[in-house]
């Protein structure tokens, strides 16, 4: 994700704080338990993240889901129906479960084709199904009739389902994508996609993966996508409206399209060029690309972000107004997450730094080779940028917590905090010292093979750095990634961190300190929150 904060630009341009098929039928019918063994119990109502603990839910795994959405009418502004079966497997003997919900009303809910009694309950839609569901066995549930409704977009307090001049799109991350549709709203539990967007003819409907077709019938189209790499929810993409889908030449098989106004084509188009060189770039850094296709949506709206939806990123005409100086490495940032944060997803939300540490590591390291380093961060190299970004490493740990670790969730900005950008990028940098940049090279490489489609934690990481190294690195990367004070920077010893003050007050100043200190404005001015 790339972040746009309240202040949204600076001297250099922007201020920031970034197999199971839905066609496979399962004629499963629940059965009663057995007499013997524990009891049926209920799902936990969340997976106990420890940012959002509610967010996701216990007892089954999402293995698919068969969305289907109706735009009764060309109005941006109109609330929405819609229909979802999802194909899952209990992990427990469940007595009843929950879905992710803060949309309007639901219609019905059935499980494995039989009425089940539901309640809203905050964000949960707790169901009861007739019968208890094995553990271990999949069953489908059906939730019909739900609606939603978008809002207007808005930079200061981001939201999901959101509304602009020429339709409606989808920014769930982190926390969003359940205000459109029931889910298991959290990238630990990724599934496959099909989804059909019903809308009235002229408007053009978008979404993830490859399309399988439109369908035509008494003034209204039906457009079917299909995501067949496991996808987070959070990642979903919907785009309906006046758009343009442009079609652009492979890059080695990956099919490339881009989605824009249509009264903004002309202008917008050329800009979304790059992502074909990127592409390729990105593939000779880190491997082939993940997915079927890519490509960049760019809204006409004020979101204050960009973000990695997958295979078609998001935009607004905002950071499309900049100079591609600016605008060509933030979209090599959210590139760059198809593999960091998309294929390989954070198994928790305090992982986060794993999605954004990695896209600001190829976004600088993409400015530097092009050419445009100085003129986006008004520091010589990245070098450069990093001794600055050490020199406030204490103060960062102290104000948002740890890399690994932030310190809460109150704001999207307390998780997506230039901690988790650049303090996570520093720390791969401190990993380059240590182990060589071969090395390093390997290990990212290997890090989205081996986890290509999963879900996976710091811990993951750490384990692989140290296998890659043929050393144990657990010491050297908990210090960085957990630590509240920063560590040594190896062949740096040079390097000097800004102390913390010690007292309350004057902690706080120096907080407040942070929004003005030149060199945090600049750093700041690089973070896509790419949330």
């Amino acid at each position: 994700m790339t972040a746009l904060s309240r202040n949204r630009r600076s001297a250099n341009g922007l201020t920031l704080l970034v197999a199971f098929g839905a066609a496979a039928v399962l004629g499963v019918t629940a059965t009663p338990a057995a007499a013997a063994g524990p009891p049926p119990r209920p799902g936990a109502p969340g997976l106990g993240d420890r940012l959002y603990p509610l967010l996701g839910n216990g007892g089954y795994d999402v293995r698919d889901y068969d969305l289907r959405l109706r735009y009764p009418k060309k109005d941006p502004r109109q609330t929405i129906t819609g229909d979802v079966t999802i194909t899952a497997v209990a992990t427990q003997l469940l007595s009843r479960f929950d879905l992710d919900f803060g949309g309007g009303s639901v219609a019905g809910v059935s499980v494995n084709g039989r009425r089940a009694t539901f309640t809203r309950s905050g964000d949960e839609l707790v169901i009861t199904p007739k019968s208890p569901l094995p553990k271990r066995k999949p069953f489908r549930v059906t939730v019909t009739g739900f609606t939603a409704t978008p809002v207007v977009p808005d930079a200061d307090a981001p939201v999901g389902f959101v509304t602009t001049p020429d339709g409606t799109v989808l920014a769930g991350q982190p926390a969003s994508s359940h205000l459109l549709f029931p889910s298991n709203d959290h990238p630990r539990d990724k599934a496959t996609y099909t989804i059909r967007l019903t809308a009235p003819t002229g408007w053009t409907a978008t979404a993830n993966g490859t399309p399988l077709g439109v369908r035509r019938h008494t003034g209204y189209a039906v457009s079917t996508f299909r995501e067949s790499r496991p996808m987070a929810s959070e990642l979903v993409q919907l785009a309906v409206g006046d758009f343009l889908v442009h079609q652009r030449p492979a890059v080695h098989g990956v099919r490339i399209r881009d989605v824009v106004p249509r009264r903004l084509a002309s202008t917008l188009l050329p800009k979304a060029a790059i992502e074909r060189d990127q592409l390729a770039w990105m593939e000779r850094q880190v491997g082939p690309y993940p997915f079927e296709n890519y490509g960049s949506l760019v809204i006409d709206g004020d979101l204050g972000f960009a973000l990695e939806t997958q295979t078609l990123s998001l935009y607004d005409t905002s950071l499309f107004g900049a100079p591609t100086f600016v605008l060509n490495p933030v979209m090599a940032h959210e590139l760059a997450h198809q593999w960091f944060g998309d294929s390989v997803a954070p198994r928790s939300w305090s992982d986060v730094w794993q999605n954004e540490g990695h896209a600001t590591w190829y976004e600088l390291l993409y400015a530097e080779q092009t050419g445009v380093f100085k003129q986006y961060t008004d520091f010589d190299n990245r070098e450069a940028l990093f001794k600055a970004v050490y020199a406030l490493g204490d103060q960062w740990r102290d104000r948002y917590g740890p890399v690994a670790r932030p310190a809460g969730s109150a704001s999207i900005w307390d998780v997506f905090n230039p901690n988790v950008y650049h303090g996570g990028a520093l720390a791969l940098y401190a990993l380059e010292q240590k182990i060589g940049a071969d090395r390093f090279r390997q290990l990212e490489r290997e890090w989205v093979r081996a986890y290509q489609g999963r879900s996976v934690s710091t811990d993951d990481f750490i384990a692989l750095a140290s296998r890659i190294a043929h050393r144990d690195l657990s010491t050297f990367l908990i210090a960085w990634l957990y630590g509240s004070k920063t560590p040594p920077m190896p062949g740096h010893p040079d390097w000097v961190v800004k102390p913390v003050p010690a007292a309350a007050q004057e902690r706080a100043a120096a907080r407040a300190q942070v929004g003005t200190d030149a060199v945090t404005r600049r750093l700041r001015g690089l973070i896509h929150t790419g949330r």
